[in-house]
């Protein structure tokens, strides 16, 4: 058995919150981003099924939303939020999808951007 004075203890400042709905550990404020991390995977499959839905709406495959959400087995308005996506500013799409740069505001969020300016998007995306 080990004394008291025998034990180690290590103290890592994590901070533990809640993005899109799963637990994620964050790292300390003064600690900064690897070159390879990674963008969220949710963000970037949304951002792709987005833009596969605008493709198939402007080929004339659907002509209304609720068409399309029957045709993909999910609701109206989640298909309407995350069709979006497909509208946000080229700047965002960039950083989100190629830059590796960590958006500061959830899915859910990012889907409400795109009724914004594009210099506002970026400003809240990545604050």
């Amino acid at each position: 058995m080990t004394n008291f004075n025998d034990t180690i203890r290590i103290l890592i400042p994590l901070k533990v919150c809640k993005k899109n709905g799963r637990a994620k550990i964050l790292p300390p404020a003064d600690h900064g981003p690897s070159a390879d991390q990674a963008q969220d995977p949710h963000i970037l499959r949304a951002i792709g099924r987005a833009w596969g839905w605008r493709r198939r709406m402007e080929a004339g495959e659907f002509a209304t939303i609720q068409e399309l959400a029957e045709a993909v087995g999910l609701a109206e308005r989640h298909v309407s939020r995350q069709l979006r996506l497909a509208y946000l500013a080229p700047e965002v799409l960039k950083r989100l999808t190629c830059g590796r740069e960590a958006s500061s505001v959830s899915l859910y969020d990012l889907c409400f951007l795109a009724g914004e300016t594009w210099q506002e998007q970026a400003e809240r995306a990545f604050r």
